[in-house]
């Protein structure tokens, strides 16, 4: 099955996009950001993939710095924070998210145009997570969009900037017919949701599954894997 839903994508390369989520589903979760790693060997397919396919792409929830840091593969088009980073006003929405950190005070990851919360290693995530419940509260009544993932609360700019319209973006302007999207969390949805929207000729949406998988996600995939390990191999078929 798993190779019949592979097979248009995989038969006409020169026409296909793949684009990837990074976090959980090419380097596995690790306690933090700083620590997390693509194995060689994904490394090694999508070094491959690159040369075959119309368009490589990662969107992620880092910058897209960093996120070209951490997957490390040259001629991959890499877009973080969710997409917003394709927003014109970005510099703009920077400043203000600068502004409620500095108001908010506490520990976190800043990646410019948003900021993740994460309490993976709190002694007490049930308290951990009460307070974090006071920073989002606090976010919407400054007019930003608080949305918790796998032991983070992210705060972003409240602008209809998504992974969904990342990946949207990303497809005009390859001018893919046929497309596939993998991802593990929460903002993930928003890229299947983007996918299914755009009127390709073929598209697989692949959900990499967990214990700290959100609602929904397995539902809304046409393929499920378990790990960041079975999507390298996954990959290795197209």
């Amino acid at each position: 099955m798993t190779e019949d839903l592979l097979a248009p994508i995989r038969e006409a390369p020169e026409q296909s996009a793949i684009v990837l989520d990074v976090d959980g589903t090419l380097a596995p979760i690790v306690a933090r950001p700083e620590l997390a790693a693509v194995p060689r060997e994904t490394r090694r397919e999508l070094e491959r993939l690159v040369g075959r396919y119309l368009l490589v792409a990662c969107v992620s929830g880092r910058s897209g710095t960093d996120a070209e840091r951490l997957v490390g593969v040259t001629g991959i088009r890499y877009v973080g924070n969710h997409g917003l980073e394709l927003d014109p006003a970005a510099q703009q929405l920077a400043a203000r998210i600068a502004e409620f950190r500095a108001g908010v005070g506490l520990e976190v990851e800043d990646k410019g145009l948003t900021l993740a919360y994460h309490f993976r290693e709190a002694a007490d995530e049930a308290a951990a997570r009460q307070e974090l419940e006071g920073v989002a509260a606090r976010a919407r009544a400054d007019g930003l969009v608080a949305r918790w993932g796998r032991k983070v609360l992210e705060i972003r700019p409240p602008v209809e900037a998504d992974k969904g319209t990342a990946v949207r973006a990303l497809l005009a302007e390859s001018a893919a017919s046929r497309a596939l999207y993998a991802g593990d969390d929460t903002t993930d949805l928003d890229a299947f949701a983007g996918l299914a929207s755009t009127g390709l000729d073929r598209f697989v949406r692949i959900a990499v599954v967990s214990d700290e998988a959100p609602p929904g996600l397995a539902e809304s995939a046409d393929l499920v894997v378990g790990s960041p390990m079975e999507m390298a191999a996954l990959l290795a078929r197209l």
